[in-house]
């Protein structure tokens, strides 16, 4: 019986959720919880993470609220976490999510101004299990070392090891699952039943790294992974679905094409649409393929920014800034992605534009997110923000942007032009 709960009294669903964390902290089963959807609170605040830990020790459980610029860590015996989890849960989120070894157990707060409580039985595929751990161990990554893909596709050895040529990307690959991690809680799909297949296309999948990692991703969150990598070069293609079958990994595949030209034999449905590196307005197809087909989560990392700059003109008094070339292209960057923010934002989603991993490890290290909302924009905002559209582009004398252009033509516009439009390829 929970601190809330009294004599006589059924349960509620978020006691229920409180009664299963405590069981999973006292037989050991417990791997992670995250709290997020806050609600009444700080605005920079996105979530709240909870793992466990080993001080002097005691067991604890170390909470992250992780707010857009910094993070604020507490570590606090278990019995003071639980209660203290659960006084934020009815005050502060509207979604708590705790995995364990067996079960994935969701609490959401629905639109019908009530609790529902899903539990899912995880697949017995062995996902990654957050043991106790001490508190000065090195900081703990989103995927083990010891993943049989990560051994198949060369980023550590028979030994599961890190290959120290693959650190970069290693790196990579746990701050992307990160971000897709968020993305996951924060939309739509956060309140799907666990059973229900979600659906993602990866264009310019390359060697597959990241794919199999959101493939993996899924399985741990007891979702059913429905994952589809798309790449132009048939020997990778052919490489990773080796791999696909000698791991026996089901809800997995790769297929060559791009994205411009690809026909999913599933359908046109899509949860997820990722598209990492795709040139040019590659980027802009790919995000209208995201919205046409009705995607939760829209993530892209822009490859190069090469539509806008030769239409782009510098305004009198940004002259002695942007006669330098390398401010112009700078500005040509910034621009083109601000452009898309604002369009797909006019679309219902939610968009953010940041850094996915530090310049030291790549040049191309910006990223696009996008997660639908629940309810689309009124007609007055998509106004106001095809107003700030048009606005960027008078003033830097734009003419045309890739995206806009295929927003348009759903409406009767004339079409972009041909030669742009074949111009479209995934690099």
């Amino acid at each position: 019986m929970t601190a809330a709960q009294h004599p006589g009294e059924a349960a509620t669903e978020p006691q229920k959720f409180i009664a299963r964390l405590q069981r999973s902290l006292a037989d050991a089963s417990f791997v992670r919880l995250t709290l997020a959807r806050p609600h009444d609170a700080d605005p920079t605040l996105h979530k709240l993470l909870a793992r466990r830990v080993v001080l002097r020790g005691a067991d604890h459980l170390s909470l992250v609220w992780r707010h857009a610029t910094r993070d604020i860590t507490k570590n606090l015996p278990l019995a003071d976490a639980v209660a203290l989890l659960a006084s934020l849960i009815a005050a502060n989120f509207h979604h708590a999510h705790l995995v364990t070894r067996q079960h994935d157990v969701q609490l959401a707060w629905g639109k019908r101004g009530s609790w529902d409580l899903r539990v899912g039985r995880l697949a017995d595929t062995p996902a990654p299990l957050a043991a106790a751990v001490a508190h000065d161990q090195a900081r703990q990554h989103a995927l083990a070392l010891d993943l049989p893909f990560l051994a198949e596709l060369g980023v550590t050895d028979g030994r599961h090891r890190l290959i120290p040529a693959m650190a970069r990307k290693w790196r990579q690959i746990n701050k992307f699952v990160e971000v897709l991690g968020h993305a996951i809680a924060q939309s739509p799909l956060a309140g799907r039943e666990p059973a229900q297949p979600v659906r993602v296309l990866d264009f310019g999948a390359g060697k597959g790294y990241l794919t199999f990692a959101v493939h993996h991703h899924l399985l741990g969150l007891g979702r059913a992974p429905d994952v589809t990598g798309v790449e132009l070069r048939e020997d990778l293609t052919a490489l990773c679905n080796t791999a696909v079958d000698r791991l026996g990994l089901q809800g997995l595949r790769f297929a060559t094409g791009d994205v411009r030209s690809f026909s999913d034999p599933a359908g046109s449905g899509l949860d997820v649409m990722i598209a990492l590196h795709a040139c040019d307005i590659a980027t802009d197809v790919a995000m209208h393929r995201g919205v046409a087909s009705g995607a939760a989560i829209i993530l892209c990392s822009p490859c190069c920014h090469k539509q806008l700059r030769p239409q782009m003109r510098s305004p009198a008094l940004l002259q002695p800034m942007l006669r330098h070339g390398i401010h112009m292209a700078e500005q040509a960057e910034m621009l083109t992605d601000a452009l898309r923010a604002l369009l797909l934002q006019s679309r219902g989603y939610d968009t953010q534009v940041f850094e996915f991993v530090s310049p030291e490890h790549t040049s191309k290290n910006k990223m696009v997110l996008a997660v639908r909302r629940d309810q689309a924009p009124s007609t007055a905002q998509q106004t106001a923000l095809r107003r700030q559209v048009a606005e960027l582009k008078a003033f830097y004398g734009v003419r045309e942007q890739y995206l806009e252009s295929l927003f348009d033509a759903e409406a009767g516009a004339p079409p972009p032009p041909a030669d742009r439009a074949a111009a479209a390829s995934t690099g």
